[in-house]
């Protein structure tokens, strides 16, 4: 299904009623993006993943229109009553008073200055993004209270809030991380259909190292057998445009990730699709999946020892920090009280 990751929908694991239908018409029209407003009551959510780097993360944003396949994500689109495959990329949930939440949650007491993570879930850049500019209003709030922000996208479109990453960046407290899966236009244009192409992500690194904010590249994932050997590439380019640091993630299949994906490689890559799933379960003890906390990320075995090996040595090579930089919450600032209006309301400092 063009510009799409897949066109699948498989029975939400929750549900015990579901229904499907055979639609072999090659003119049907495809399905169209719908949209619907998520009524949370709050905008910052908490984890306590030990392999994860920030504790506290926003999402204004329910389900991804960037439709990659491999997404670790989609299996939480279940807990809405909704498929991961087809229905994950094209029913979004928006939290419209992102905003207003996020400046409430900041003013409160309660709040502790701590870096916040956008993007921890599903791409906060996807292209509704563009019109509705959600993750630019919570910026503009958190450029206000100065609580520092870390960034995962793999769209063009963060250039677009660079005044805020700048007000941000002048306090040590913004940094932004760009998802490179492959160099690849034709492999990612049925790998991640509306994420922006590998070219543009290359010059996004360079546009923000330009404007004095500090970016580095997350390989990720790291799909055995597909994308693996692409890890110095993607580097040499990254460090060539100016990230300064690099992380990387091999690829999860929780849950029915498993079988979209395993679909996938077999429309695209029959031809790898063997190579490739015994290559995932080297890495995860001869499952597809490992869900353990310290493994899951970076897989575990003597592949898993390889990957690891080349990316540190490519990262040695052109002298790139493998931890990003520490932000600061020493300039924080609580605003939202009686004496605050005329900040609010004029931006004076």
């Amino acid at each position: 299904m063009k510009g799409r990751g897949t066109s699948q929908n498989p029975a939400n694991r929750f549900e015990r009623l579901h229904y499907s239908f055979a639609d072999d018409d090659p003119d049907a029209p495809l399905p169209k993006t719908q949209f619907f407003e998520d009524h949370s009551k709050s905008i910052i959510a908490t984890n306590d993943s030990p392999d994860v780097p920030f504790d506290a993360s926003i999402n204004v944003y329910r389900g991804c229109e960037h439709g990659c396949v491999y997404c670790y994500a989609r299996p939480t689109h279940e807990y809405l009553g909704f498929s991961s495959g087809l229905d994950f990329e094209s029913k979004i949930l928006v939290k419209k008073n992102a905003k207003s939440l996020l400046h409430q949650e900041l003013s409160s007491s309660k709040w502790t200055p701590q870096v916040l993570g956008i993007s921890g879930v599903t791409d906060a850049y996807q292209p509704i993004e563009k019109k509705l500019e959600l993750t630019r209003s919570c910026l503009d709030v958190l450029a206000k209270f100065r609580n520092p922000v870390g960034i995962i996208t793999k769209n063009a479109l963060v250039t677009r809030d660079i005044d805020h990453l700048k007000t941000l960046a002048q306090f040590n407290s913004a940094v932004v991380y760009i998802s490179v899966t492959t160099l690849k236009n034709d492999l990612s244009r049925v790998l991640e259909p509306r994420a922006s192409a590998p070219k543009r992500r290359l010059e996004t690194i360079r546009t923000l190292h330009e404007a004095g904010i500090p970016v580095g590249v997350l390989v990720a994932p790291i799909i055995p057998g597909l994308t693996d050997t692409e890890i110095p590439e993607i580097l040499s380019q990254a460090q060539e445009a100016g990230t300064q640091s690099a992380g990387y993630v091999i690829l999860r299949l929780p849950h029915g990730l498993k079988d979209l994906f395993e679909s996938w490689l077999e429309e695209h890559f029959p031809q790898r699709k063997s190579k490739v799933l015994n290559r995932i379960r080297s890495l995860r003890s001869g499952d597809l999946n490992n869900s353990q906390f310290g493994s899951r990320m970076a897989g575990q075995g003597e592949f898993a020892k390889q990957i690891q090996s080349i990316f540190q040595i490519s990262c040695l090579n052109h002298g790139l920090s493998r931890k990003g930089p520490e932000l600061s919450t020493e300039h924080f600032r609580r605003l939202g009280g009686p004496d605050d209006f005329l900040t609010e309301l004029f931006g004076f400092e």
